[in-house]
């Protein structure tokens, strides 16, 4: 038995030895992975950074055009701040964030508006609700729950807090994301420090302790899923979950120190995903990342990662920690948070454009099983009529504009060179959770069409009719449209063309490099498989499309 449990020991080092120095090896981007980020709203300090309603909205659309570019589906947005929120609420009052006036209205929804930007590209919006916390003493939103429920809230140096040992905290946290669940179409509630503090002066034991959260998870959960069983149940655990045999928490972690039995949640069926705090490195993150994924239960483990410490005024971390990290989670089949966006749009030390290099083609969020095995039906009659693929929706959508109720539709198109289109493969995969059932494309493609339900279950594909594809297949044999390995022949260039440089984009739109527009060849090495579009760019910023090329190797 000793010998046995050497040798396994051994094997575990090894892998995380080999984990350790793992680095962006070219993994390959899967069909459904969440890639989320943090969307911080307390002070600001994410979004948004002005008073001004205009403003703040054109801020937030730029910030989710370049989360969509980096292939971010997922915005965790900060909706229940301090006892506050960001969205005309029946139960608390507005938060300062977005006049700068605790308790003032701001003239429009941010909650609904940013929802709707989300849907628009594509994304999932899920509204964080810091649970516990609810601020300073005597700020706004502790102040009100004070007078409203004065046993509910307990005083911890110059903080208020929910007590955990009330029943009616419960009752009080559901009904907040009853309200949001009931009026918005969110597409899910994540709970943050869902937890006793730090602080706080445990009087009954550890397992009553963890009694008394689990509590509240439970309840959340089941509020939720009887209003709309679609919507996401997550939370962000402690990044620890709790000691492992050989690697200590070091006094840290979620189960023992503040009592959240997170992985228990997960098995017992009352959380759909956690996204725990793993701001960590080295053996204080990987074997702790495989904790995770072990005891997931076939459900959703997204570890969230630490980017903030590529800052120099957090850390001294350098960006090959993130690349490890990221390639680490992907090969144990984890998706990955970045905390916060505001660090990761700035671009510090390079974390975006590793992101965007991480994920090259876009991905799905992995389907709800659990809560339904239903495929929808197919959509039908697909079209491409002068650049512009239509079809016919499912019978069985019932979408309506407005009612945000309704559990309708939402559909993924896929393209490629060949036919029928793999719908598997995730570089064929160019638009997801599109709303309407008309959309601009690229001429001399082959195309399909799947309907998604709100729980990401797909449906088989609509392709082309055999006749249209047949009909373009002559395209492919054009110099616009080669199938190339390792270089692309160059459209000849005229000595009166203004361009100077050669811009190479995915069928998404995003820039993957730029070259100077010399030769007849261009080296295409670096890039993986996948279908690309390449531009001229001249001196005076005038570019043009000379065509597209499909890289395979062998």
């Amino acid at each position: 038995m000793k010998k046995h449990l050497i040798v396994a020991c051994c094997i575990c080092l090894s892998l995380l030895n080999s984990y350790a120095q793992i680095s962006t090896i070219g993994i390959p981007s899967p069909k459904h992975e969440i890639r989320a980020v943090w969307l911080t709203t307390i002070g600001g300090i994410d979004w948004p950074h002005s008073y001004q309603a205009d403003k703040q909205k054109a801020e937030l659309r730029e910030i989710l055009d370049h989360l969509k570019t980096a292939g971010i589906n997922t915005v965790l947005l900060q909706t229940r701040v301090r006892g506050t929120t960001i969205y005309p609420s029946a139960i608390e009052p507005f938060d300062g964030c977005m006049t700068g006036i605790p308790g003032k209205d701001p003239r429009f929804d941010p909650l609904q508006f940013a929802i709707d930007e989300c849907h628009s590209r594509g994304m999932q919006l899920h509204a964080w609700v810091v649970t516990i916390p609810v601020g300073k003493w005597k700020k706004l939103g502790c102040t009100q729950l004070k007078k409203k429920h004065p046993k509910l809230i307990t005083k911890i140096g110059e903080d208020g807090f929910m007590n955990p040992e009330n029943p009616e905290t419960a009752n009080y946290l559901t009904n907040i994301c009853q309200e949001i669940v009931e009026r918005y179409d969110v597409d899910g509630i994540h709970l943050d420090y869902i937890r006793y503090p730090e602080t706080w002066k445990l009087r009954v034991s550890r397992q009553k302790g963890r009694e008394n959260i689990t509590n509240i998870v439970s309840k959340i959960y089941h509020r939720v899923k009887l209003l709309k069983p679609w919507v996401m149940v997550s939370c962000s655990p402690i990044g620890k979950h709790d000691n492992l045999l050989r690697y200590p928490s070091n006094g840290w972690n979620a189960r023992t120190t503040v009592c959240q039995d997170a992985q228990q949640w997960l098995k017992d069926g009352i959380m759909d995903a956690l996204f725990p705090m793993m701001y960590f490195r080295d053996d204080h993150f990987f074997p702790f990342a495989i904790d995770w994924q072990e005891h997931s239960y076939g459900r959703f483990v997204v570890p969230g990662l630490g980017i903030y410490f590529l800052d120099p005024k957090e850390g001294k971390w350098t960006l090959d920690v993130i690349d490890r990290q990221l390639n680490v989670i992907r090969d144990l089949g984890m998706g990955h948070c970045y905390f916060r966006s505001k660090f990761f749009t700035d671009n510090v030390k390079g974390v975006y454009d590793l992101g965007c290099r991480f994920n090259q083609s876009p991905a799905l969020i992995p389907p709800m099983t659990w809560m339904s095995d239903e495929h929808p039906q197919a959509p039908s009659s697909i079209r491409l009529t002068n650049g512009t693929l239509s079809w016919t929706s499912s019978s069985s959508d019932s979408f309506i504009s407005n009612n945000r109720n309704c559990a309708y539709l939402l559909y993924n198109i896929y393209a490629s060179d060949t036919y029928p289109v793999d719908i598997e493969k995730a570089e064929n995969l160019i638009v997801t959770r599109f709303m309407g059932n008309e959309l601009h494309v690229q001429e001399g493609l082959y195309y399909a069409v799947t309907a998604q339900n709100r729980y990401g279950i797909e449906s088989e594909p609509c392709q082309m009719t055999v006749s249209t594809a047949l009909s373009k297949n002559a395209m492919f044999h054009s110099p616009k449209a080669q199938i190339v390995s390792n270089s692309v022949e160059l459209p000849f260039k005229a000595s009166t063309l203004d361009a100077d440089f050669i811009i190479i984009e995915t069928l998404q739109g995003r820039t993957v490099s730029v070259h100077p527009y010399k030769g007849n060849h261009l080296s295409v090495r670096h890039l993986p498989e996948g279908i690309y579009a390449f531009r001229s760019l001249g001196r005076k910023g005038r570019n043009h499309r000379l065509g597209y090329f499909s890289v395979k190797r062998h």
